[in-house]
């Protein structure tokens, strides 16, 4: 059967797919109604006790999804995972998909959602690109619950002694909103609290969303709840939530929001859809639970990294990894033609005309991201994401490329043709697998210092040349010594469009300095947030937001929703 997809949208193909309740995708892989907690009929969460359970199950393989940097032509990531997971399933291998949950705020803006795209979709998609089973409501409400509690501790004595000028716990709004980067709260006389300055974070960015997904169960989410720093006293000393009192309550209220999601593929294949923080502002993979539960239920799980590898590929690699105790068994490196066209320097409108020496060079910046992903000892493939306008010339070359760098390579077309796309890539995935040695390593040591740690990411992973630390860097990096946290690892805050702190630097740029504004402790998370160039943790909406174009009939059908 031939599917025809050029004249249809995403949310057109995702509409006219048909879904099997949620209880029959459950069966297939060995849950029961009773390990469920059911969102109507086609959503799931699975309980404490059937997650318990889990723990004493041999695990599956895990197989992580990154791209190169990308671009506005698309790079496909979220698709080639969907795809992959329905190509292992259609060549007979019990596989299941453990991605991250989309956030509103580019959803209404300008990147669109987390689901996928064409046939290879994760459903019900208006659901998850919305408000889904609700976890990120209760992350932003657990954020600014704790908001409301500092804020009533100044209120009412500040016993703790906090200093009203060193709060770095900020409110969040899971949206983009610029005008709620800095705002004056506590006016209007002393009934309306103590005056100060705050600001807003998107809610991928909290820390509670990072600690949410870093996790590995309800006692561990409430631990590292405890451990998560508000402000400093006026001795300069760290305040946290367990000084506070209320990690307790924080844990109420997302209770159900650390149970992973349970949902399905166009072609039924099982996928657990759990936490999103972006990898430019946070570390940029779904949650622990959510993959540690797939690895029970399935023999292989095919999970993502946001943005390229330099971003959430680097970070689960060094965050993830370690936290859970995951060995990923092989990576795949999406990249598209068209993207690599423009690393090579040809504008967005001339992408449809063949430039094979422009495809060549930005064939640079993939190749950066095939050393990184070596250098950690990992076997890698790359899947070219095939568009309809790449010519036969491009294709023959980017094969050829990568054939001279000894890259296994396969074609997919996943978006078109759903999982029967992916099969070239399953096949060549397994062979790799099967006959590459893995001999995964971090690049740095915890021990390291967190100079090190950051120069070590800096030149092995962006291919910079050195690193320079502001002056109020160069302070934090005293206080954290003093304080025991040089042992974490780093959480780089950059841009996800170029290898540097420059988002206008494509290819593969060379002789740059990463500079390092400021630090973020995310204690809890365990990690620290070094902060590069203009990364905000609060986006803007472009000039002609998607919520545009967005709309609903009169049977609450969602329109033009990608």
């Amino acid at each position: 059967m031939t599917m025809k997809t050029e004249f249809k949208s995403d949310i057109e193909i995702a509409q006219q797919a048909t879904m099997k309740p949620i209880k029959e995708i459950a069966a297939k892989i060995g849950l029961t109604e009773d390990d469920l907690e059911l969102y109507g009929k086609y959503k799931a969460k699975i309980s404490n006790e059937a997650l318990a359970k889990l723990k004493t199950k041999v695990s599956g393989k895990i197989i992580l999804v990154t791209s190169i940097n990308p671009t506005p032509a698309g790079e496909g990531k979220s698709t080639v995972t969907v795809g992959l997971a329905d190509a292992f399933n259609r060549i007979g291998k019990n596989a299941m998909i453990a991605m991250r949950e989309p956030s509103l705020g580019p959803t209404m803006g300008i990147k669109g959602g987390a689901t996928g795209g064409g046939f290879s979709q994760v459903l019900p998609m208006e659901d998850i690109n919305l408000h889904f089973t609700g976890d990120l409501h209760a992350i932003t409400t657990a954020n600014n619950a704790l908001a409301a509690l500092l804020d009533n501790h100044m209120q009412q004595g500040n016993e703790l002694q906090i200093d009203q000028r060193r709060i770095v716990w900020k409110r969040a709004v899971d949206l983009n909103d610029r005008a709620l980067r800095k705002v004056i709260i506590g006016l209007g006389g002393p009934l309306q609290g103590v005056p100060r300055e705050d600001g807003f974070d998107i809610t991928v960015a909290s820390e509670i969303m990072a600690v949410l997904c870093l996790a590995n169960d309800l006692r561990d989410l409430k631990l590292r709840l405890s451990r998560m720093v508000v402000a400093y006293n006026y001795q300069k000393e760290p305040v946290t939530v367990s000084d506070l009192g209320v990690e307790g309550a924080l844990a109420l209220l997302l209770k159900d929001a650390v149970k992973p999601n349970l949902v399905q593929t166009i072609e039924h294949t099982p996928a657990l859809i759990h936490g999103g923080p972006f990898a430019n502002i946070a570390h940029g993979c779904n949650s622990v639970i959510a993959t540690q539960a797939a690895s029970k239920l399935a023999d292989y799980v095919i999970t993502e990294g946001g943005f390229g590898a330099d971003l959430g590929a680097e970070k689960f690699l060094h965050i993830k990894s370690r936290s859970a105790g995951i060995k990923p068994e092989a990576v795949v490196i999406v990249a598209t033609i068209r993207a690599l066209k423009m690393h090579g320097g040809v504008a967005k409108t001339e992408l449809g005309n063949e430039n094979v020496e422009a495809l060549i060079k930005g064939f640079a910046n993939l190749k950066k991201h095939i050393e990184t992903i070596q250098s950690f000892g990992l076997p890698t493939v790359v899947a070219i994401n095939r568009f309809t306008a790449d010519t036969d010339l491009e294709v023959q070359n980017l094969l050829e490329l990568c054939s001279k760098e000894n890259i296994p390579v396969a074609l997919t077309e996943v978006w078109e043709k759903g999982g029967a796309g992916g099969v070239a890539l399953a096949e060549l995935l397994l062979k790799v697998i099967d006959e590459s040695e893995n001999n995964f390593h971090p690049l740095y040591e915890l021990s390291d210092s967190i100079e090190e740690k950051v120069k070590t990411i800096v030149q092995k992973v962006y291919g910079g040349e050195g690193v320079e630390f502001s002056p109020k860097a160069k302070k934090q990096l005293i206080d954290f010594e003093k304080f025991g946290w040089s042992d974490l690892p780093i959480c780089m805050a950059k841009s996800q469009y170029s290898l540097s702190d420059d988002p206008s630097k494509l290819g593969r740029p060379v002789d740059f300095t990463v500079t390092i504004r400021e630090f973020k402790p995310s204690i809890g998370a365990g990690f620290l947030v070094a902060l590069t160039g203009e990364v905000m943790t609060m986006p803007g909406l472009p000039k002609k937001p998607a919520a545009l174009n967005m709309d609903v009939d009169e049977e609450g059908n969602a329109i033009g929703l990608f």
